[in-house]
């Protein structure tokens, strides 16, 4: 028995359940202790691994909102789709992240997740966001095979220290690349364009006038 293991036992023979870095667990265990904590806490269960979130830079904070400013505006363009910051997705049994951005389908349009009762996300999203700095490691191993694993169709990662933009389209099995003015465009949302470059030099005028373009293309 792993340590991490031993020593969730002896806190819950004490009545105690505090979470704890490494710790092993299902989804539905971590999901009555989460619930416990303040909404200032943040952790994850990224295939049955308890992960707490270090503190966050504003190298982390521009991208998260200049990406979450375009989703949004997406979503208002786009009849069933709906675009969430910061929310917890209960994936599957042994997972429970909250990712930083996602775009998706609603249920009553024909998506591939749920709302529950409780108002959460159930089942995997069309598309996750996750700006990658102190948690680069775990965003491009843990997270991308276990997103893959519970049926996200594409994972979009942003390296802010490498200024860098990963699109994962796990359907296609292959990275989505830009052409040659730099556009990325989506296989599971039609319409949605990134312009890269811009996204990363933080041009919002030319991001905004590129997804708008997208929007009106003949693939939406």
């Amino acid at each position: 028995m792993s340590t991490a293991i031993r020593s969730r036992k002896k806190r819950e023979l004490k009545g105690l359940f505090p979470l704890e870095n490494g710790d092993r667990m299902s989804q539905a265990e971590f999901h009555r202790a989460y619930a416990a904590y303040p909404e200032d806490a943040k952790f994850e269960l990224i295939g049955g691994t308890v992960f707490m979130a270090s503190p966050l830079r504003r190298a982390h904070g521009r991208p998260h909102l200049l990406l979450g400013s375009l989703l949004e505006l997406y979503e208002s363009e786009t009849p069933g789709a709906e675009a969430l910051d910061n929310v917890t997705i209960i994936l599957n049994e042994d997972s429970e992240p909250q990712p930083d951005l996602v775009l998706r389908i609603l249920s009553e349009y024909g998506g591939q997740s749920i709302e529950t009762a409780k108002d959460y996300v159930a089942g995997a999203p069309e598309l996750v966001v996750e700006i990658a700095l102190s948690t680069r490691a775990i965003d491009l191993h843990q997270k991308l095979d276990d997103y893959k694993r519970a049926g996200v169709q594409e994972y979009l990662v942003l390296c802010a220290e490498e200024s860098e933009l990963r699109w994962f389209n796990f359907r296609g099995r292959q990275q989505i690349t830009a052409d040659t003015h730099g556009i990325s465009r989506s296989r599971s949302f039609p319409g949605l364009w990134i312009h890269g470059p811009a996204l990363l030099a933080r041009r919002r005028t030319e991001l905004v006038s590129v997804l708008h373009e997208g929007i009106a293309s003949p693939e939406l």
